[in-house]
């Protein structure tokens, strides 16, 4: 099911596949939404070449992990599994959907990992934010109005199966609970005492790669000396206007 609105926000999510926000990104989404702040998600893929699970469950699954998150919109951009590209007709349809919500930050799949498709939107999701700003380059909203120019002021990436040293780490230790029950709501894909023996078994449904989603937030929260954490990276450098910034919560 798409949750569909117009409302600009704060804090755009992509991801190449449903549950890509909430494995590596969905603590820091909970994290805003409690300071009250406008967050999405666009998957860009209906994740249809999963070895478990359906298109359907997929739906429902994303679905059921968004109001565990509290999110504010959802849409899938029904790109192809396995083999969607950075190339004009995908770059025009992110642009669209980024002019169309106008966010102030975006958080994107990690810049190169295990799944291919993961770096390879990465590069995408670059390229449409950057392309976005640019006025002669034009696109129409649901209704065949033009839209207005709009580029993000930061794109960072979040770090997913590949271990990738972090520029900055988000404290996640409030959001820790409700953003590991986000995961569980994919019960297709990731184990559980329930679906153990359901379908075949993949990479990341056994119970080593569950633990792992666990050992790698404590991994991140204890560089920054808490219990658990999101790490990102960014090409641009973070700006504060003082020090005081670094202290503040």
């Amino acid at each position: 099911m798409t949750i569909f609105t117009t409302m600009k926000l704060d804090i755009l999510a992509i991801g190449a596949h449903p549950d890509d926000v909430e494995l590596s990104c969905s603590g820091t989404l909970i994290n805003e939404i409690n300071r009250g702040k406008k967050v999405g998600v666009v998957d860009l893929t209906q994740g249809e070449l999963g070895s478990r699970g359906t298109i359907e469950t997929r739906y429902n699954e994303a679905a059921k992990a968004s109001i565990i998150m509290g999110i504010h919109l959802r849409e899938n951009l029904k790109m192809s599994d396995g083999f969607f590209m950075n190339d004009e007709s995908h770059q025009l349809k992110l642009i669209a959907v980024i002019r169309k919500y106008q966010p102030e930050i975006i958080l994107a799949n990690a810049i190169e990992d295990r799944h291919p498709d993961h770096g390879r939107a990465a590069l995408l999701i670059k390229t449409a934010c950057f392309l976005s700003g640019l006025v002669k380059i034009k696109t129409v909203d649901e209704n065949g109005n033009e839209q207005n120019k709009w580029r993000p002021k930061y794109v960072f990436n979040y770090i997913q199966d590949k271990y990738i040293e972090p520029d900055f780490v988000i404290d996640i230790s409030t959001s820790f609970e409700k953003r590991m029950d986000a995961i569980k709501a994919y019960s297709t894909q990731f184990y559980s005492e329930e679906n153990k023996n359901v379908g075949v078994e993949t990479y990341i449904s056994t119970p080593e790669f569950f633990d792992s989603i666990i050992a790698r937030a404590g991994l991140m929260g204890k560089k920054i000396g808490v219990p658990f954490g999101e790490g990102f990276t960014s090409e641009k450098p973070l700006s504060m206007k003082n020090l005081r910034a670094l202290t503040e919560i």
